[in-house]
């Protein structure tokens, strides 16, 4: 089989001195054992199910299909740290090699290396996944199996209308998909039709209830402002969550609610749950790093981040490391920041061989950290592609640094408009508003985001503290 697995990394262990994960980690273990009793014969049903080439719901659980850094659950939680997952292609590769016309298998391995791609950060596993999924297809044409690793594949990749065209063809066949129907939630989002993804939603939480949905179900709320709902919701299913893989998952989605808020101690505790259920699950050591630099402990927080990037070398991670040096301001600092911030160029280049569209993170980064013009036609491009807050709030602020303030300031309010509560949208909003004039409501904007999350950036909080100290 092409693609020999990549080497895998030492378990990341500091997690575990946290003391707030110890705590969790002793309530938890006897309702973990509990439940345990009762899905113990879910082993022998997950390995028939692999034998036979079937999805391997296991290792390879549906989560979102749409790696954004702003969207939920951008890895799949039972195979973030990737150990599983590296087992489980093994073990489909030799399967296949012995059966090489089991079309499930197939579409099963197809699913395995777009996890892959997204929780190693490497999108040069993305032409493989489009390979064996297409074989899936040669040997079975339209099997539900293939269509929807396609959606999750084309979402992966930032194609999220082709992503939506699969999840319908899906759901056509079989309405009561899982799969499909959390793909085509994740496309509607991505592309900024939230309305449609609302009934969605909806819809999906009729047919399919259970932590799949229930996280899109919040984070369509959470959209729209209503961050009360989206709470409740995630905490119900964390409350449902049967697996350390479930655990880790919903109980990181609820610590980025909280960091967006502002509110690091409980963002805190709900990473502390995340890690406790996996010390290794890489979005709640990010988050830890977030809410710890919000606090100001630097040192924490780029010792976590450090090691984020080490095994998730993404955009949004390289970023924050990179701001962490500028902002400790070190001998070297300035230089370890710049080697944070050439390897998003990097990062960018290797997605695109990939058939990753990866405007959107270049935009981002770009615009602060390397060549603004890029940064613009990234960020027109992708907005011609999407209308969404995202796409809305990183167009404004190439705008913005490329001098087009006038242009910018519709879609800095396009992208506050539907009520979702971001501090960085405000900042952005802010920032752009003064730049035409119009200061009194830019203070107030920039007022906005540092009570909504005083800790929204490492740069970008204190600049916006010196500006309105300024306008004093």
């Amino acid at each position: 089989m092409p693609g020999a697995e990549l080497p895998l990394t030492a378990p990341v262990s500091e997690p575990a001195r946290d003391p707030r994960v110890a705590a969790v980690r002793r309530v938890g273990e006897l309702g973990r054992r509990l439940r345990a009793l009762r899905l113990g014969g879910s082993v022998v049903l997950l390995a028939i199910a692999l034998t036979a080439g079937s999805v391997a719901v296991g290792a390879l659980r549906d989560r979102d299909t749409a790696a954004v850094a702003a969207a939920p659950g951008a890895m799949a939680p039972a195979a973030v740290n990737g150990r599983d997952l590296d087992a489980d292609i093994t073990a489909l590769q030799g399967h296949l090699r012995a059966q090489p016309k089991d079309f499930g298998g197939w579409a099963t391995l197809g699913l395995a290396y777009v996890e892959q791609a997204r929780t190693k950060g490497d999108p040069s596993r993305y032409p493989q996944a489009e390979k064996a999924l297409s074989r899936s297809l040669a040997l079975r044409p339209d099997n539900e199996q293939a269509l929807t690793g396609r959606a999750a594949l084309a979402a992966a990749r930032h194609r999220f209308a082709e992503a939506l065209t699969y999840a319908d063809r899906v759901l056509k066949e079989n309405p009561y998909s899982e799969r499909a129907l959390c793909s085509r939630i994740d496309a509607l989002v991505e592309l900024g039709r939230y309305a449609e993804a609302s009934k969605a939603a909806d819809t999906a939480d009729t047919r399919r209830p259970g932590i799949p949905v229930f996280t899109r179900y919040a984070y369509v709320h959470e959209l729209r402002g209503d961050v009360k709902t989206a709470r409740r919701v995630l905490e119900q299913a964390l409350a449902g969550a049967a697996t350390r893989g479930d655990i880790a998952y919903v109980a990181a989605q609820l610590g980025q609610l909280a960091w967006n808020q502002g509110d690091y101690t409980t963002a805190l505790t709900d990473y502390a749950r995340a890690l406790a259920a996996d010390e290794n699950y890489l979005p709640a050591l990010e988050g830890r790093a977030r809410a710890q630099a919000a606090l100001g402990r630097r040192g924490a927080a780029l010792r976590d981040m450090e090691r984020v990037v080490a095994r998730f070398p993404l955009p949004g991670p390289l970023v924050e490391l990179g701001e962490l040096y500028e902002d400790r301001g070190d001998d070297g600092d300035r230089a370890r920041a710049a080697d944070q911030y050439a390897l998003v160029d990097a990062w960018t280049a290797l997605a695109r061989a990939n058939g990753v569209n990866a405007d959107l993170d270049t935009a981002l980064a770009a615009a602060d950290h390397g060549d603004r013009a890029s940064a613009l036609r990234a960020a027109r491009a992708e907005y011609a592609r999407r209308r969404t807050v995202h796409t809305a709030d990183a167009l404004a602020w190439a705008l913005h640094v490329n001098g087009r303030d006038a242009e910018a300031l519709g879609h800095a309010r396009e992208a506050t408009a539907t009520g979702y509560r971001n501090a960085v949208f405000l900042y952005h909003r802010g920032t752009i508003e003064r730049a035409t004039g119009h200061e009194k409501a830019g203070l107030e904007s920039l007022r906005a985001a540092l009570a909504l999350n005083p800790g929204f950036s490492t740069l970008g909080a204190r600049q916006a503290r010196s500006a309105l100290e300024g306008a004093k």
